[in-house]
């Protein structure tokens, strides 16, 4: 049911009125990259209390912050964008956001009404670039409606993770504005039919060659802790898809193994299993089709099952299925705290995350954009204290250092560390101004190997074979070298080189002790 206006007395514009609206939805922090056409909506942000904001330098770490906000906050993300090419310079990261299941509320500005019949420069499909990135689309037609244009954004955003985008002409935000209008809250989550527990329960009860596959909200720590219940109590195993949106992990939770990136790692991890239970996760596929290899990573002889989709309310269906097998969330087995010992020598990406493995604070959130060096990241923290991972979900790379932003600002108390390659970090490098103006606790590591160092391997996989210098050429960051620590300090972020072990250790410790962004260049 709509809820009544909150109206007030002082006369205000149609961006002011959708300012109060997205504060009393709960988006009260702006990732913005403004222009010409959104400037009352700037203006008002003095005249609004509750809203905040933050500049970014570049529309891809105003989309990919305001996923790492979402993804800790549970709330939706918001940007403010300028016209239809702002909105396409930040789809690469809405793209990461939307197969994270993220909120995100995006304003985007438009040309006035009556001067889109001109065909301006800036003139563009705007609506027509919003769709493939988001769920729902809309753009305001009235300054005095806008709010209630932006209280549906919201609460399309919070209905399952969906990206709401709201396109704003200019003459709507400066218009006399409406009443503010207070979200309606989202549809709860469809439960699922007992018969989906029953087909569930009947293959779990064959015991060993069973999967259970886990996605979405069945990741997070107390629905992953049913699933491991049931798991120990039927003999199945547990594993989640190869990235996931956000996994509360480490010492005294639940380990959740991964489907790994690599295709031949990828099929051989599903080969035990004649059946696999879905909860709210797909078929699992590869990332990538190559010549004469399957795309499915299921055998085809494998029975698959749907317990729950994404969409779903997926502890509730782990709770009904626990209760029809008799497992207990307390019998879910818990990882043992195991630290890595401190390694010393040549500085590898091994080396350098068993640091990180040994070192990490409790209640610290890594975010892993390693990429090539992804796979160390797993085995060398499982059993470090307990700590968040968000990853990348969509593939889409250069989200590390503006989901690290965006997650900073949400827990400024915790320590945010960047597991960073060093390509994909130069997609959104302005992050770290913004990280820097913030003030944001993130402690960046940028992993140096001076190369595309996965597409190296994807080149070989492909069967694109004896590959010459003009090829080469396209996978290495060399000629010049990439300096992190002048790429850094232009961006007002302290920062240091390691080149052996003991040096990065000793950077790690100093980087754990700032209050605000850090970056350590590791040469490996």
């Amino acid at each position: 049911m709509q809820h009544p206006p909150v109206t007030h007395d002082v006369e205000h514009n149609g961006a002011e009125s959708l300012v109060r609206t997205l504060v009393a939805g709960g988006v009260d922090l702006c990732f913005s990259n403004p222009g010409t056409s959104e400037m009352h909506f700037v203006a008002a942000l003095d005249r609004v209390e509750g809203m905040s904001c933050v500049l970014c330098l570049f529309e891809g770490v105003a989309t990919g912050a305001a996923d790492g906000w979402a993804r800790m906050t549970g709330r939706p993300g918001l940007t403010l964008l300028h016209l239809g090419p702002g909105l396409a310079n930040g789809l690469a990261n809405l793209h990461n956001a939307k197969k994270a299941g993220t909120p995100i509320v995006n304003i985007v500005g438009e040309h006035t009404t009556q001067h889109l019949a001109y065909d301006a420069p800036l003139t563009s499909d705007t609506e027509g670039v919003a769709r493939p990135m988001s769920h729902w689309v809309r753009t305001g037609r009235d300054s005095r409606t806008v709010a209630q244009d932006g209280a549906e954004a919201v609460t399309a955003a919070r209905t399952g993770g969906q990206i709401a985008t709201l396109i704003l002409p200019a003459d709507t935000a400066w218009g006399p504005g409406g009443q503010t209008v207070v979200p309606n809250a989202p549809p709860a989550a469809a439960c699922v039919d007992e018969r989906a527990v029953q087909d569930a329960a009947k293959v779990l009860r064959k015991g060993a060659g069973t999967l259970l596959y886990l996605g979405g909200s069945a990741v997070r720590e107390g629905t992953l802790e049913l699933a491991a219940a049931i798991a120990a109590k039927t003999g199945a195993k547990i594993m989640g898809r190869t990235s996931l949106a956000r996994i509360e992990r480490g010492a005294g939770r639940v380990s959740l193994g991964r489907i790994p990136y690599a295709l031949d790692q990828g099929l051989a991890a599903l080969r035990p299993f004649q059946c696999i239970v879905l909860v709210g996760a797909p078929d699992p596929v590869n990332f990538f089709g190559y010549p004469g290899q399957p795309s499915r990573l299921a055998g085809v002889d494998t029975d698959i099952i749907t317990l729950a989709t994404a969409s779903d309310n997926l502890h509730d269906a782990l709770e009904r299925l626990a209760a029809e097998l008799g497992a207990k969330p307390r019998d879910a087995p818990r990882v043992a705290i195991k630290l890595p010992a401190l390694p010393s020598g040549q500085l590898t990406a091994e080396t350098a995350m068993a640091a990180v493995g040994a070192l990490l604070p409790e209640g610290a959130i890594l975010v892993d954009e390693s990429v090539s060096n992804a796979r160390y990241t797993g085995p060398l923290t499982e059993h470090s204290r307990p700590h968040d991972l968000l990853q990348l979900t969509g593939g889409s790379i250069g989200i590390g250092p503006p989901l690290s932003l965006g997650a900073a600002l949400a827990a400024p108390d915790r320590k945010v560390i960047n597991l960073q390659a060093d390509g994909s970090a130069m997609y959104t490098l302005q992050a770290l101004w913004s990280q820097a103006r913030a003030g944001a606790n993130v402690l960046t590591i940028i992993w140096a190997n001076r190369s595309y160092g996965i597409l190296s391997g994807e080149l070989m996989a492909v069967g694109a074979l004896n590959p010459g210098r003009k090829a080469l050429d396209m996978l290495s960051l060399e000629n010049p070298s990439l300096d992190w620590v002048s790429l850094a300090k232009g961006m007002g972020v302290p920062a240091v080189q390691a080149t052996t072990t003991e040096e990065f250790i000793r950077a790690l410790r100093s980087g754990l002790l700032e209050r605000g962004p850090f970056l350590i260049e590791a040469l490996i």
